[in-house]
C-alpha cells in the first residue's frame, strides 16, 4: 500500500480497525467512497476558487458531480489509465446496481460507477496523488 493518504492513515491511526485487503471490498463499496472523495476534492476546489454564498457553491458543485459530468471526465482520461486502474474502472462499470441516479442516463450512470470505483480504488490504496492527476486530467472536459 502506497502511503501519499495523509487522511485515511489518521482515520486509522484515530480509530484503529483491523486492515482488510482492498479486494474484499465491493465494487458498489468502492464507488460509494469513491462517490465522496471526487465530491470532497471538487468542493475543496469551488470553495478555494469562488467567493459566495453556500447555495451558489452548491449550483457549482452539482455541475461537476453528477453522473453525466462523470461519465465525461471518465471518457477524457481513460485512454491515461494503466492497465491495473483500467480493469478497477471496468469492474465498477459491469456491475450491477439496483437503482440509477434521477436524471440520469443508465450509459452515464454505469459509466460514472466505474469511475466512482476508481476513485474509492485509489483511496484506500494510499494513492491520491494520482487521483488528483486523473481529475486534473479530465477536469477540463467538464469546465
Amino acid at each position: 500500500m502506497n502511503t501519499d493518504n495523509q487522511l485515511l492513515e489518521a482515520i486509522n491511526r484515530y480509530f484503529p480497525v483491523e486492515q482488510r485487503g482492498i479486494q474484499s471490498y465491493s465494487a458498489l463499496t468502492l464507488a460509494y467512497l469513491g462517490d465522496a472523495v471526487y465530491e470532497i476534492i471538487i468542493r475543496t476546489l469551488i470553495v478555494e476558487n469562488h467567493l459566495g454564498r453556500v447555495k451558489s457553491l452548491h449550483k457549482q458543485s452539482s455541475r461537476l458531480v453528477n453522473a453525466k459530468a462523470q461519465a465525461t471526465l471518465m471518457a477524457s482520461i481513460q485512454e491515461s489509465l494503466t492497465e491495473k486502474e483500467c480493469s478497477i474502472y471496468k469492474r465498477g462499470r459491469n456491475t450491477k446496481s439496483h437503482s440509477v441516479a434521477k436524471n440520469a442516463e443508465v450509459h452515464d450512470y454505469r459509466i460514472a460507477t466505474g469511475f466512482e470505483t476508481l476513485m474509492g480504488y485509489l483511496y484506500l490504496n494510499g494513492e491520491m496523488e494520482r487521483c488528483l492527476q486523473l481529475i486534473k486530467l479530465g477536469l477540463p472536459s467538464i469546465l
